[in-house]
């Protein structure tokens, strides 16, 4: 299976001389298309500085990183190609309060120049999709805080990139809210198939959604552990009382015990 995602040797360093601070140490991950990948780690490990420079926000300080066979970064500029291959949705949805959820989903699509009625198809396209076909009309303020979140990530999907990038998406939702997320969440990926790489501090979460979960150590980040969810899906909430998910949320436990 081919790599969505390449890195090599990636490290961050934020600022220089004695102030500089390692964020990140040199790391190597390959994440397969389709596949759906979790970081987790404990506060300030790096999950999100990863997060970010696949995502083209911050530029790795050393290293290499493809994104579907395409460097994203050369000499310190993003390349176009790559970039177009990411989505990303992060913990505050980030709706623009004076657009519609369909001109917001859309807007992607606007920026590219498609057309009203080719956008406005996709948006109502994608509000079926993620579970809020019917609002399509309402002001971002009229929607739960889950729903806003089904709105970010129907905006993410709107140009139909290949993989999905997500930052602790369902971090500030009540607990029953994010269980109904994580099941709509692996909804939607069965429907698309997408490369899902999501960052959260969930270690409940982390076993329900991923493939696989990169166990990330304290600063400096680097993968310390990869262990692999061989459950079978579509996952049941229920799946949390099983023994094999009792191992492995165990075993992340202990380790993440260990490490911090």
């Amino acid at each position: 299976m081919s790599s969505a995602i390449s890195l090599s040797r990636i490290e961050k360093w934020f600022g220089a001389g004695t102030e500089a601070v390692h964020a990140l140490a040199p790391t190597d991950l390959a994440v397969a298309e389709g596949e759906f990948v979790v970081l987790l780690g404990p506060s300030g490990c790096g999950k999100t500085t990863l997060l970010r420079m696949i995502g083209g926000l911050l530029e790795p300080t050393r290293g290499a990183l493809k994104v579907e066979d395409k460097e994203l970064w050369s000499h310190g500029v993003r390349q176009g190609q790559a970039l177009s291959e990411l989505g990303m949705v992060f913990q505050d949805a980030n709706l623009f309060p004076w657009l519609s959820i369909e001109d917001n989903i859309a807007l992607p699509l606007e920026l590219k120049g498609v057309g009203t009625t080719e956008r406005r198809a996709k948006a109502r396209e994608l509000t079926k999709l993620v579970g809020i076909a019917g609002f399509e009309k309402r002001w971002p303020r009229e929607l739960s805080g889950g729903m806003r979140q089904r709105a970010a990530i129907a905006r993410a999907l709107s140009y139909n990139p290949k993989i999905l990038l997500m930052d602790e998406p369902f971090g500030a939702l009540d607990a029953m809210t994010r269980d109904t997320m994580n099941l709509e969440l692996q909804r939607i990926w069965m429907e698309t198939r997408k490369t899902v790489v999501l960052v959260t501090h969930s270690i409940s979460e982390a076993v329900f959604l991923a493939d696989r979960i990169v166990l990330l150590s304290p600063r400096p980040g680097r993968i310390d552990t990869i262990i692999d969810v061989p459950m079978p899906r579509p996952r049941s909430l229920d799946v949390q009382a099983s023994k094999d998910f009792q191992e492995i949320a165990k075993m992340l436990r202990h380790r993440l015990a260990e490490i911090s």
